[in-house]
C-alpha cells in the first residue's frame, strides 16, 4: 500500500510504498482509509516531540481516520496504541475504538473535526459536571480546537462563552461561532490582565489550550477579579501551545476555590473517550458544528505538511 512515512524527525513524511498491516485478534479489522486529519497531535508525533513518543522510526503518522470496511460500513476510529498510524491507504481498526457513522456522512468533515472537537467535548462532559447556564472562557480560542470549543460550550448549554487569543482575524471570527465576548492576549501584560479580569473574572470553567506565559498571567488576573472567590473555578488544561511550564504562586490555591486538572490521554480512559465519540460524530454529521476542511491528496503529504491554513481550517488527507 501507499502511506505517509516518517524516517527522520527533522523532515516531513514522504509518500512511499509500505507493507500493508494485517488485522489480528478478536477485535481487529482491516479498513480502506477515506480521510485522515492533519492535527497538531499528528505533527508532534511525526517530529518526535509529543509526550507519548518513544523515538521509534520509521513510523506512519495519523491518530484517527474515517474508513470503510469490506462490507461497506463507514467507521470513525482512533488508532490503537502502538499500531501503525492512519495516513495510509489501509489501516487496522480495533472495533472497541470505532463508531459506526450513518450512511451519507461526509468523511472529510468528520476527519477534520473529531480530534479537535473531542478535546473540549470530553473535557466538558467527562472531566467536570458542567451544567447548562454556566460560563466558559476558552484560552487559545483562535486555534482550530479552540474555535470548536467555543461552539461546543455553547452547544452544551453555556450561557456565556468568552474566547481569548492573539490573532485579531481569528478573534473576529469567534463571535459568529457563538462567543459573547473576545479578549485579545496581545499587548502590555497589565492591560491583558485587566481585560481578562474585567471580562472573565467570574467564569465557571476555563478550557486552556495555551499554558505557558498566557496562563501564568491569566490565572491570577481571573482569581483576584472574582466577586466571590469561594465560587468554584475549574481550570482544564488541554494544550501547551504557548509553553510547557508555568510558575504558580501558592497563594492562588489558598485565596480562591480553584480546581486545576488536565484532560487528555491518561486523565480519561480510552473507553471513556470512545464512549463520547458517537454523540460528537452525530453533531458534526448534522452540521451543528461549523467545520472548514481543506482536503488534499495523501500523495501530496510533503506539501500538505507546509500548507498554510485559513482561520478555522484543517488539512485532511485523502488516500
Amino acid at each position: 500500500m501507499h502511506a505517509a512515512v516518517v524516517r527522520s524527525f527533522d523532515t516531513p513524511p514522504r509518500y512511499e510504498t509500505f507493507p500493508a498491516p494485517e488485522a489480528s485478534g478478536e477485535h481487529g479489522l482491516l479498513v480502506d482509509v477515506l480521510a485522515v486529519g492533519l492535527h497538531p497531535r499528528v505533527r508532534s508525533a511525526a517530529d518526535g516531540s509529543h509526550y507519548t513518543s518513544d523515538g521509534t522510526l520509521p513510523l506512519i503518522p495519523g491518530i484517527d481516520a474515517v474508513g470503510r470496511t469490506a462490507q461497506g460500513e463507514l467507521l470513525y476510529f482512533v488508532a490503537s496504541d502502538g499500531a501503525l498510524g492512519t495516513m495510509a491507504e489501509q489501516a487496522v481498526v480495533d472495533r472497541r475504538r470505532a463508531v459506526t457513522l450513518p450512511p451519507g456522512t461526509d468523511p472529510v468533515a468528520v476527519a477534520a473535526a473529531m480530534n479537535p472537537g473531542m478535546s473540549s467535548w470530553v473535557a466538558l462532559r467527562s472531566r467536570i459536571d458542567f451544567r447548562p447556564g454556566g460560563s466558559v472562557l476558552v484560552m487559545g480560542a483562535t486555534g482550530n480546537a479552540g474555535q470548536l470549543a467555543v461552539q461546543i460550550a455553547r452547544h452544551l448549554g453555556a450561557a456565556r462563552v468568552i474566547g481569548a487569543g492573539r490573532d485579531p482575524r481569528r478573534l473576529d471570527l469567534l463571535k459568529s461561532l457563538g462567543a459573547d465576548d473576545v479578549i485579545s492576549l496581545d499587548g502590555d501584560e497589565s492591560d491583558v490582565a485587566d481585560r481578562l479580569g474585567g471580562a472573565a473574572g467570574d467564569v465557571d470553567v476555563v478550557i486552556d489550550y495555551l499554558w505557558g506565559r498566557p496562563t501564568q498571567q491569566a490565572m491570577p488576573a481571573l482569581l483576584t477579579a472574582r466577586g466571590d472567590r469561594s465560587k468554584a473555578l475549574a481550570w482544564i488544561q488541554i494544550g501547551s501551545m504557548a509553553g510547557q511550564d508555568i510558575t504558580l504562586p501558592s497563594f492562588l490555591l489558598r485565596a480562591a476555590n480553584l480546581t486545576l486538572m488536565g484532560s487528555g490521554q491518561g486523565s480519561v480512559t480510552t473507553a471513556g473517550i470512545v464512549a463520547e465519540l458517537p454523540s460528537l460524530a452525530r453533531e458534526i454529521g448534522s452540521g451543528a458544528l461549523a467545520v472548514n476542511p481543506l482536503p488534499l491528496p495523501l500523495a501530496q503529504v510533503e506539501e500538505a505538511w507546509r500548507t498554510p491554513t485559513a482561520p478555522g481550517q484543517r488539512v485532511v488527507l485523502i488516500p
